[in-house]
């Protein structure tokens, strides 16, 4: 095919790795060029997380700011296609990706250049896909479309089953009784599918459809209670990364913020869905439509 395509992405896990090697072989399959480059911050980031480090690094993904990468050198100074493989990071980019797409060399490369957005998460992503959008158009880039893989349990499952995961290192069941956790082996095996969409899309050079195939396909999607939820939570987490970065005791801080959160997820949210399931929901219809496929939109 002679194509260009870099594949670009941070994981800690491998998750985000697997999807994208999935992704991207049947771009390979097809004859095209594709480069493969995982980047790494400087200092890395530990994997298992412990908790205190885990929660230390929510205001600087919060505000956006920058860390350090290892230096890095791609093979081409111009691509056909670029696949940026992302995590959210408290309802943010992390702030590896978040620091890539700050690089003025590959703010450069994204110029003008068709981009494909992958991510692996436990259930919010919403956010995090909107600050990437801005972030690429500001280069120049256009993404071309997204594919949001998520850990399809319910929410309070998860949230015990990728703590475990995040703080133990290890994919197993937590207790021996709960679901594994992450994104399903079968979605990440799926991910191929999506990539031979990407091939005839990049043979023709042309992305105007894609998008709307990959939610035809279900590569991504949206369901309203989440789409609530973090529509609520995103002025409160800025509210509260503003207010800890100016404390001088940070930890104890950050400390009170993790309780917070465990009372959102368990008491405040249950309360809000339920009430708005009773008295806003049944009202709203078109309003909730035009909410979600806000976010399954590239516009």
């Amino acid at each position: 095919m002679g194509k260009k395509v870099l594949a670009i992405y941070y994981s800690q896990s491998g998750q985000l790795a697997d999807m994208v090697a999935r992704l991207t072989s049947p771009l390979a399959d097809a004859g095209a060029s594709v480069e493969i480059v995982r980047i790494e911050p400087v200092p890395a980031y530990p994997f298992p997380w412990t908790r205190e480090r885990f929660y230390s690094v929510m205001p600087d993904c919060v505000l956006g700011v920058t860390s350090k990468l290892a230096p890095f050198t791609l093979k081409e100074t111009a691509y056909d296609l670029i696949v940026l493989g992302y995590q959210a990071w408290f309802l943010y980019p992390s702030i590896p990706v978040n620091t890539l797409l700050h690089e003025p060399a590959f703010r450069q490369v994204m110029n003008n250049t068709p981009i494909v957005t992958i991510t692996g998460a436990r259930n919010m992503w919403l956010n995090t896909f909107l600050e990437l959008k801005k972030l690429i158009r500001s280069a120049g880039g256009r993404v071309v479309g997204n594919i949001a893989l998520v850990d399809r349990h319910p929410n309070h499952i998860s949230f015990f089953t990728v703590l475990h995961w995040l703080m133990g290192g290890k994919k197993d069941r937590y207790l021996k009784i709960f679901p594994l956790p992450g994104v399903s082996a079968a979605d990440i095996s799926h991910a191929t599918a999506y990539g031979k969409t990407l091939v005839a899309c990049l043979k023709g050079n042309e992305w105007s459809d894609l998008q709307p195939e990959l939610i035809r396909q279900k590569a991504v999607n949206t369901r309203y209670s989440l789409v609530l939820l973090e529509s609520i939570a995103i002025p409160t987490y800025t509210k509260w990364a503003g207010f800890i970065v100016k404390r001088k005791k940070r930890k104890a801080w950050l400390t009170v913020f993790r309780y917070y959160l465990l009372f959102s997820l368990f008491v405040a949210a249950p309360i809000l869905l339920a009430f708005n399931a009773a008295l806003i929901r049944p009202f709203s219809s078109k309003r909730m439509k035009e909410k979600t496929s806000h976010y399954l939109s590239l516009n």
